[in-house]
């Protein structure tokens, strides 16, 4: 059946409705009474992967030459074209979108009228009424296919055919065989083959690019493919006489040069195309089934990234659906009662990621009243809170036991995670599995007992290349680089088991990133940065250390680094460690949203005496611990702690720093020790090399000398320190060294023997000279024996097993536990002890309780005042944080 349908000129006024497009996010959401960003848009058929994660740095490059014109010719954008295709760059042009250069076909002349066969896409009737070209509407057989032989009376008169393939919005193919033949009967017609969502069909389909007959014009279109109808991008395809006119009839510069660049890689990008054909076919077929299972839906067959349906309820057309989807769900559906030869029974819906399918699928069912059974909806994720840097030591792990507090304190039940985390600063929990200190003072931020869930993955480095890999609180081996990025995925897979289980015991889950999210040689094997945040649905902060220089830049640099998909996770960002009156900031402020799009959640002051331990070594190698000293310097012990190439467990000198008759000096050279009232050799995660080291550097001799009678220098040794101390380290099973036996600096007759099997276990016990109780934790190989009968026992535990040995007059000590100075009254006592070494009197008292409460608090007060915590809770889904325990706090109590 043929309607034919004659347009003598361009009315005053366009039909509106007629002409309607999907994907008005800003219209729907005026409807719906939301903002735009809260639309799920099935209206609009775009590539559900999204835009390449390349696009950022592409635009990223192209925006340096934006003071240049673009190429009018768009060689190397036509290059990629040809070489992709197999056609002479002479046969292809490029259009500021599909449309452009439908439009410009239409007003090329020489043809009588448009043959339109409907339904099809509006605009090839809205091109040829704009060149006042008569059209002849040519219907579709029942299964709409292209009726070629009906057609064949129409094109006795020559005539332009605009053909979808696939069609929009039915999804049907047709037969390019069939074409090839029709086109050659008819030569005096031009047949428009308008492929817009071609690529999107198998990659072995015959297409009508390359070999298609001289009277044929392929239009492409690659916003859709390739998720960027942003940047207006098409392509047409045809003789070299014909693409010749198509130049004359654009305007010059037509394709602008961020189009022109991102077009040329996407053209490049062979395996974005074939995993996106692979992954939106299983999407369709699955979003398809789904629609089938509601009763009253008729679903298409389809091969594009669209699904057309049709209401099949007697006395119900699809505008109802739509309306109620659109105001109770505020998810959007593209009606198609515009399309000729269709009316409003029938509706389109995209291809979305399977989320979005599922949650279309399980409203329909609700708006439809067809459910069988209550209607269960789609289990929503935790809220979760994402803390990322734009670098390592940015504060990352500070703010995130920051969050963690102030939720507590409002009442919610709150949680930290950390997928994967690379520190010597470990911690044993009451179950005896090995985790990042960092998480374990978060959980104290929310009161929780430490729980290796909170940080399933731990990479504790031995060298440059090379960690022991500690899973679920467990070590698994040591690995190099390259056999830990074979291991990943099954690292992964705990990392997802171990957030699912905590994410259901908590209202919130407040997650840490690790070093930065854009660091790109990393991205494609990532399991703590945007894959966790991806998995978790978490809304992002992005921090950066202002104290340190080029925060801007660094924050800007990092959103351009990231793909469209992570910049949208991202909430905003956090300006740490201000000094300074925060208002100065604004110009910049308002720049970094220009150029992210993204606003600044909070500026947070530097916080002086924070009193929390610190996430990695890095601030305490640079001695940026401040000491806490009320007391003169001729009144106060000083304490020198050696800084180890591979320290670990640094944290054990914390409770020091927070005495106020304590000077602590980080020395790594042999000529700045002096002659302190004692030294401390800390942890090590390999004992062995970093023996080597202090002795290679003159540190042992040092050591020696002042451990002689004369000086009156106390020397303590801490796990690896105390194993240092001794007479010898062997190392049988050549867990850190090629070295069967090495001498240690001889100054406890102890000897120690490294074993596969590590001590992980929580421990208490009592000091033997003061009595004094202490507790900690033990993380250690090795197992250390007694040489000489009159080696005294400097500590036992609670089962009178010794933790540690001392030299017969006290002044050289070793112990395995961690945490050592963390129970005030011992700590005390040591310190008393030095005071009385040195002339001066003891102190009478605990001067300090080593409790993180206060520091915590202290944190969460001044973050709380420095963020917007109605923003961040309004991000995560809640509708604001003022119940009565957030009134409380805010109001001082």
């Amino acid at each position: 059946m043929v309607k034919q349908t004659l347009f003598a000129g361009i009315p005053d006024v366009l039909d509106e409705q007629k002409y309607a497009h999907g994907g008005n996010v800003r219209r729907l959401a005026e409807t719906a009474g939301c903002l735009p960003e809260e639309i799920l848009d099935f209206s609009a058929n775009v590539n559900p992967l999204g835009p390449p994660p390349w696009l950022g740095q592409v635009v990223g490059q192209a925006l340096q030459s934006v003071d240049a014109y673009p190429d009018p010719d768009c060689y190397d954008l036509l290059m990629a074209a040809s070489e992709l295709y197999k056609v002479w760059p002479t046969q292809v042009i490029a259009g500021n979108g599909a449309s452009e250069l439908l439009f410009a076909i239409a007003g090329m002349g020489q043809h009588r009228q448009a043959i339109i066969p409907s339904p099809t896409y509006v605009d090839y009737a809205r091109a040829c009424k704009a060149h006042r070209l008569p059209i002849v509407e040519a219907g579709m057989t029942e299964d709409f296919q292209v009726d070629f032989p009906a057609m064949a009376s129409l094109l006795t008169t020559p005539s332009v055919v605009f053909l979808c393939n696939p069609n929009n919005p039915t999804g049907t193919t047709i037969s390019p065989a069939d074409l090839r033949e029709v086109a050659t009967m008819f030569p005096q017609s031009r047949f428009v083959v308008d492929e817009s969502f071609g690529e999107f069909m198998p990659e072995d389909t015959d297409r009508l690019i390359r070999n298609r007959p001289s009277n044929v014009i392929t239009v492409l279109s690659l916003t859709k493919f390739y998720a960027i109808p942003g940047i207006r991008l098409g392509l047409a395809f045809g003789d070299p006489d014909v693409i010749l006119r198509l130049k004359q009839r654009l305007p010059a510069w037509s394709v602008n040069l961020l189009a022109q660049k991102v077009g040329e890689r996407c053209l490049r990008d062979k395996q974005y195309a074939a995993v996106t054909r692979e992954e939106t076919g299983l999407l369709r077929e699955n979003l398809a089934s789904g629609l089938r299972h509601i009763p009253g839906i008729k679903v298409m067959p389809g091969v594009a990234n669209y699904l057309l349906c049709r209401m099949d309820r007697i006395g119900q057309d699809a505008t109802g659906l739509q309306q109620r989807l659109l105001k109770e769900h505020h998810i959007s559906i593209r009606l198609c009662g515009n399309y000729t030869g269709l009316d409003n029974n029938w509706f389109r819906v995209a291809v979305r990621d399977k989320d979005d399918n599922e949650q279309l699928i399980r409203a329909m069912e609700a708006v439809s009243g067809t459910a069988r059974g209550p209607v269960v909806k789609r289990a929503r994720k935790t809220p979760a809170l994402m803390i990322q840097g734009t670098s390592s030591n940015a504060g990352k792990s500070v703010l995130a036991a920051a969050f963690c507090r102030i939720m507590l304190q409002d009442g919610y039940s709150v949680a930290p995670f950390k997928a994967q985390n690379m520190s010597l600063n470990s911690f044993v929990t009451d179950q005896g599995g090995e985790m990042g200190r960092a998480q374990v003072t978060q959980a104290m931020a929310c009161r929780l007992k430490p729980d290796v869930r909170m940080n399933p993955v731990l990479l504790k480095p031995g060298s440059d290349t090379g960690s022991q890999v500690i899973v679920m609180g467990q070590p698994v081996g040591h690995m190099a680089v390259r056999e830990y990025v074979e291991y990943k995925p099954r690292a992964w897979e705990a990392v997802k088991t171990a957030y699912d289980s905590l994410a259901n015991e908590h209202d919130i889950i407040v997650l840490e990133g690790a070093g930065s999210p854009a660091e790109v040689n990393l991205k494609h094997h990532d399991i703590v940065n945007m894959a966790m945040a991806r998995f978790a649905n978490a809304r992002v902060l992005l921090t950066g250390d202002i104290d340190r220089g080029g925060v801007f830049a660094s924050m800007v640099g990092t959103m351009h680094l990231l793909t469209p998909m992570e910049r949208d996770l991202v909430e905003g960002f956090l300006i740490n460690r201000f000094r300074g009156d925060a208002s100065l900031l604004d110009p910049a402020f308002g720049q970094m949203f220009e150029h992210t799009g993204k606003p600044v959640m909070g500026t947070i002051p530097y916080i002086h005496s924070l009193g929390l331990p610190e996430e990695d070594s890095v601030s305490f190698k640079e001695g940026f611990r401040p000491e806490h000293t009320s007391f003169p310097d001729d009144e106060c012990v000083e304490i020198v702690v050696l800084d180890l190439p591979r320290i670990s467990n640094f944290n054990d000198i914390d409770p020091l720093h927070a005495e106020p008759d304590v000077k602590i000096r980080v020395v790594s050279d042999a000529r700045d020790v002096g002659t302190p009232d004692a030294i401390i050799i800390p942890g090590s995660k390999s004992t062995v090399p970093d023996m080597k080291t202090l002795k290679g550097t003159g540190m042992a001799a040092v050591l020696r000398e002042l451990a002689n009678d004369g000086h009156r220098t106390r020397i303590v040794g801490i796990c690896g320190g105390f194993q240092m101390l001794g007479q010898t380290v062997d190392d049988p099973y050549g867990l850190e060294s090629e070295t069967t036996r090495v001498e240690g600096f001889g100054l406890l007759p102890v000897q120690t023997s490294l074993l596969p099997d590590k001590t992980l276990t929580r421990t208490w016990g009592v000091h033997s000279g003061s009595g004094h109780p202490v507790h900690g934790y033990e993380i250690h190989h090795g197992q250390t024996t007694p040489l000489a009968d009159d080696l005294r026992v400097a500590l036992r535990d609670n089962a009178g097993e010794p933790l540690g040995y001392m030299r017969a007059d006290g002044r050289v000590v070793g112990s395995y536990l961690h945490g050592l100075f963390d129970a005030d009254e011992f700590r005390r006592w040591f310190i008393n002890q030095l005071r009385m070494d040195k002339g001066l009197s003891p102190l009478d008292g605990v001067q300090v309780t080593f409790d993180l409460e206060d520091a915590l608090d202290n944190l969460a007060s001044v973050v709380r005042e420095a963020v917007c915590m109605d923003k961040v809770y309004k991000a995560l889904g809640f509708s604001g944080c003022c119940n009565q325990a957030s009134l409380f706090y805010r109001m001082g109590g």
